[in-house]
């Protein structure tokens, strides 16, 4: 604790401020390492149980009024990947996602989610052709400079994401993989 207390002066003393990180206590949830059915979505020939992993992030850049969260696959056989989750409107007094969210636990007061490529409005887990390469899920989470995104209920992944991307003060990232 007082390592981390005086690393954190120091930072701030050289004028640096700390890393914005984004991180998941759940075991199975590394950057670099394969997730587990727990976070396999359950349809379109998959069996897992689709739920979302814990996240954690902090040291939001300066200026933080709210956050979104996004899990994106580049390597889905689309030609332009796949949106499994974009969660909005966070407050900025939140510190993560409980696992689960919006299914077993519910979200931060105020967040809403848009619709994945699943056309669901909630966490759609990966679900990779069986025998493709492993694919990669970027968890990102963005600190914003806005309380709301202005977007319509009904509005797309990509419409959401421009949006996100335009209002960014700063991202954090932590990317997993999964085949079957």
């Amino acid at each position: 604790m007082k390592r981390t207390l005086f690393l954190a002066l120091a930072a701030l003393l050289a004028g640096n401020a700390m890393a914005f990180e984004l991180t998941s206590p759940d075991p199975d949830v590394k950057t670099g390492h394969p997730m587990t059915k727990a976070q396999e979505y359950k349809g379109f020939g998959c069996s897992g149980d689709n739920l979302s992993p814990a996240l954690e992030w902090k040291n939001a850049p300066a200026g933080t009024r709210s956050y979104a969260v996004t899990v994106y696959d580049p390597d889905a056989p689309t030609g332009s990947g796949w949106w499994h989750w974009v969660v909005y409107d966070i407050p900025a007094t939140a510190t993560g996602l409980p696992a689960g969210a919006a299914l077993k636990t519910p979200l931060p007061a105020g967040a809403k989610q848009g619709r994945n490529d699943y056309g669901d409005r909630n966490f759609g887990g990966a679900c990779p052709p069986a025998g493709d390469k492993p694919h990669h899920y970027i968890f990102t989470v963005y600190a914003l400079k806005v309380d709301k995104l202005d977007v319509p209920e009904d509005g797309s992944a990509a419409l959401i994401g421009f949006n996100i991307q335009y209002n960014k003060l700063g991202l954090a990232k932590l990317t997993t993989t999964y085949s079957r």
